[in-house]
């Protein structure tokens, strides 16, 4: 005769499969370890490697010697590239949620063309030739592009395709006028050609301080958007039986990735790929949780985009190359890789 083992000894015998949030959690714990890895690697290496020793004591005894210079130059590098990396990251995956597109990026929507096309602008007709003067320029242009794909886009009968066509049409007229004015300007080709292609050389403590607040008002804004965001990559009827409000929830996504994005192009230039590849990446798996997306976005942007910046000072001493060219390199097979899988990602 069987007799069926006590509920208990079943517990023991069988263990229960980790909770699926756990996972997730210490998984976003590990991808913290790693940034903080790659951000001490920022801080160490360059044209000329320093220690450990060295760093920390350009960080908390600073003497003023050229190490001591060089370690608050890197730190300032470091914390813009941990900025802008998160804002490009959370921008991407706001707009793939927003457009219900996968392969959307800030560039589909005309922000990149619109900060470019104000910055070449302000360096050719106004004259501002330095970083903290075109940023504000970078900044509006990116903000006036947004508000113009949303009003092209149909404003309160706003589409995920309306956005996407509105956004690809300004971004061809801003490009083309962005080329001719480079062209016919030499003065201007030459104060735009490291900017255009994305660069954390120049960074110092003052941009920082101009573009922290918009880094934080819009990586508040779009966290906070992750459950109606949800809602919304579920169709139009869905999220409105679930209770989201349409037009309030897609200008509000609008407005964070527009600030967003529009401050990190401001201050390194259009960089490629960031916004593109890691919430596309995430998403393999995440899930489509949004949640979760978001915060993963958040952290593993700036990996990229750091560990892009040490590779373009490896691969190219005594100089460097720009991050913009590093992660176009990377970006472009990786991502043809990830798109060509059959259990790519899909919204």
């Amino acid at each position: 005769m069987l007799v069926d083992s006590p509920p208990e000894a079943r517990a023991q015998t069988v263990a229960a499969p980790p909770d699926r949030r756990v996972i997730r959690a210490a998984g976003l714990l590990v991808s913290v370890l790693v940034l903080a890895c790659v951000a001490v690697a920022s801080l160490v290496i360059g044209a000329k490697d320093l220690s450990l020793a060295q760093v920390w004591h350009g960080l908390f005894a600073d003497s003023g010697s050229y190490g001591d210079v060089v370690v608050g130059e890197r730190l300032s590098r470091t914390v813009l590239g941990l900025l802008a990396g998160a804002a490009l990251g959370l921008s991407g995956a706001v707009l793939q949620a927003l457009t219900r597109n996968p392969l959307a990026d800030p560039g589909l929507l005309g922000i990149n063309a619109g900060a470019s096309a104000a910055v070449v602008t302000a360096v050719t007709f106004l004259g501002v030739t330095s970083l903290s003067g075109y940023v504000w320029f970078a900044f509006l242009g990116a903000a006036a592009v947004g508000a113009l794909v949303w009003f092209l886009g149909g404003s309160r009968g706003a589409t995920p395709v309306r956005l996407a066509l509105a956004g690809t049409a300004i971004s061809a007229a801003l490009y083309g006028y962005l080329q001719a004015v480079m062209i016919t300007d030499q003065a201007a080709l030459g104060t735009m050609r490291f900017w255009t292609v994305g660069s954390l050389s120049s960074a110092d403590s003052g941009t920082i301080v101009q573009v922290l607040p918009f880094f934080a008002v819009g990586t508040v804004l779009a966290l906070a958007l992750a459950r109606p965001l949800n809602a919304l990559e579920m169709g139009d009827d869905t999220a409105r039986a679930l209770g989201a409000h349409l037009t309030r929830t897609r200008a509000l996504a609008m407005l964070a990735a527009t600030v967003l994005c529009g401050a990190a192009t401001a201050a390194c230039g259009p960089i490629v790929f960031v916004g593109l590849m890691v919430p596309h990446v995430v998403r393999s798996f995440t899930g489509p949780d949004l949640r979760w997306i978001l915060p993963y976005a958040t952290v593993l942007s700036p990996v990229l985009l750091l560990g892009a910046d040490v590779l373009g000072r490896i691969v190219a001493r005594p100089s460097e190359l720009q991050v913009g060219i590093v992660t176009a390199v990377l970006g472009g097979p990786v991502f043809i890789h990830l798109v060509r899988r059959r259990r790519t990602a899909q919204l």
